[in-house]
């Protein structure tokens, strides 16, 4: 079965059966790295990517709830030439070290700013309650996402 989707920007479509785990999809289909495959439960977050807007888990969520929606993985958030503003401060605050989490935080992150321009800490960490960082950079993530909110607000810090 053919299930068509705008992913990051784009317009794909994949002949899978629609039971088929999107995280699956994206990494094996369409070759995406981003994403990780982590617990397989919706567990950990490393597999988190936005659908419509609204962070998913992808490795539970059949691909064919994207059917006709807009996904967005970490690479659509931005690039080297024009990194998202999330991207920018989790380099500038150091805030990963082997990575793993670092899709999941960020597509989360992403929505959360969308929704809340200026979270404080603790919505912040609410936010991030259901993804795991074995790394301890939980703070160092918090402060990114303070420092994005901070620019998409076009403060400087």
């Amino acid at each position: 079965m053919s299930i068509r989707f705008t992913l990051n920007g784009k317009v794909v479509a994949v002949d899978v059966e629609p039971g088929t785990a999107l995280l699956e999809v994206l990494r094996n289909d369409l070759e995406l790295n981003g994403p990780k495959f982590g617990c397989g439960l919706a567990q950990c977050g490393a597999c988190a990517v936005l659908l419509d807007g609204v962070s998913i888990r992808s490795c539970v969520t059949p691909v064919s709830i994207a059917a006709g929606k807009h996904l967005t993985t970490v690479e659509g958030l931005g690039d080297e030439k024009k990194p998202h503003p999330l991207q920018s401060a989790f380099i500038a605050e150091q805030a990963m070290q082997c990575g793993y989490c670092a899709s999941g935080i960020m597509t989360t992150a992403a929505a959360l700013l969308t929704s809340n321009e200026s979270p404080t800490r603790d919505e912040i960490r609410n936010a991030l309650s259901g993804h795991l960082c074995r790394c301890g950079a939980q703070a160092r993530m918090i402060r990114a996402i303070e420092r994005a909110a901070l620019a998409m607000n076009g403060d400087d810090e």
